[in-house]
């Protein structure tokens, strides 16, 4: 499968500060990818080199493109949307569609004229006037007009609450996503984007901690939860991390086999919120 972004020791420094520290991944076409990292963990300065927005070091390619020295091409063939909840307030919805279609060539405004038909959201209402739902719908409205080969969220449902980030999440990916486009995403609600990733990727000092495949994860990590002696004897195959709930031993181990578990407790995969907890506290070690 082809690589639509490849990175290779790719940093980015401000100063003494290494924002992004010899990084190295691909992201194929067709996926959806995570990338997870708690604040100032170098998301953000990643997303814009991937954007065009920063130089970096090292080499950063995005569909064949030198994302900073080429950005403007680039930018035909990707569509960015950060915090769905942030738009200008004084804006009607007629001029955001105007204004969308003057900055990206490949928008459709009959489409998304015709998605906001089977809404409540009118066109000469302005932003203050709708509700959230309604803000929600006019931002998937605009993503899902947009013929980009990779759509890049940052945080897109940060002040939304629960209602209106699940069905966010449901229609992006339901309308949206194909095996033709690819979709990256950076979330502190790791929970509520889990069941849509096929990719994974943690990142925290710059460094990027873990990329796998969502599969991959289920292969590579378990975690057993054990009590008494079964937790001793758990504690011998040498668990990457160990915490306590309601005085049973919940412990994360990667590499090993499920057989060498079985009889000892509880085994399951792990989620990612959990994945990341462990990984970030091995890091910090």
């Amino acid at each position: 499968m082809s690589s639509l972004v490849t990175a290779r020791g790719v940093s980015k420094h401000f100063g003494q500060v290494r924002a992004v520290d010899d990084v190295s991944f691909d992201i194929e076409k067709g996926k959806i990818l995570g990338l997870i990292g708690p604040n100032g963990a170098g998301k953000t300065t990643l997303l814009k080199a991937v954007l065009g927005l920063t130089d970096c070091d090292g080499d950063l390619s995005v569909m064949g493109f030198d994302p900073f020295r080429q950005r403007k091409a680039l930018m035909r063939e990707i569509c960015f949307i950060a915090d769905v909840a942030v738009l200008p307030r004084w804006i009607k919805v007629r001029q955001l569609l105007d204004y969308v279609e003057a900055v990206h060539p490949n928008f459709s405004r009959s489409r998304a004229e015709e998605l906001l038909s089977q809404t409540k959201v009118q066109s000469g209402a302005k932003v203050k006037e709708l509700s959230k739902g309604m803000v929600t719908q006019l931002h998937l409205a605009i993503i899902m007009s947009i013929d980009a080969k990779l759509l890049v969220l940052d945080e897109p449902t940060l002040g939304l609450d629960i209602l209106f980030r699940k069905e966010f999440y449901a229609n992006l990916l339901n309308d949206y996503f194909d095996e033709e486009r690819t979709i990256l995403i950076t979330t502190h609600q790791v929970e509520e984007i889990e069941n849509l990733l096929t990719d994974v990727m943690f990142i925290n000092d710059g460094k990027i901690l873990l990329d796998s495949t969502m599969d991959d994860l289920g292969e590579k990590y378990v975690e057993l939860m054990a009590s008494g002696d079964n937790a001793q004897k758990a504690r011998g195959l040498g668990p990457v991390s160990e915490s306590e709930m309601f005085g049973t031993s919940v412990m994360l181990f990667e590499g090993v086999s499920r057989e060498h578990l079985e009889g000892l407790g509880e085994i399951r995969i792990p989620s990612v919120a959990d994945l990341f907890v462990a990984k970030i506290k091995e890091a910090r070690q």
